[in-house]
């Protein structure tokens, strides 16, 4: 989140997401990435509230079951590897809530 919120321009950020920096000083990439950021912020405040303010495992794996999906639907448009990076600890937590 930070990168994608805050440091949208860093060398980090373009290494991390295999852009150039170049790239990153377009004010439409940076909104993008904000808006990315913003938008992973508020997935991370959804299982915090559904884990210490309601305790709700109902709420969590609805949240974890989007993650997953999402992570889905960007491994058939972006890269195969996106369902793990992206969904893989969304994965495992859904598998352990099983158990």
């Amino acid at each position: 989140m930070y990168l994608e919120t805050f440091a949208t321009t860093s060398d980090k950020t373009a290494k991390t997401f295999g852009m150039t920096y170049d790239d990153l000083q377009n004010v439409k990439i940076q909104s993008l990435f904000k808006n990315q950021g913003v938008y992973n912020g508020l997935i991370g405040l959804g299982i915090l509230y559904s884990l210490f303010i309601v305790e709700s495992s109902s709420i969590l794996g609805m949240i974890l079951v989007y993650i997953v999906g999402v992570a889905v639907y960007g491994s058939f448009t972006v890269d195969k590897s996106i369902v793990f990076k992206q969904g893989g600890l969304a994965i495992l937590a859904l598998i352990t809530m099983l158990f």
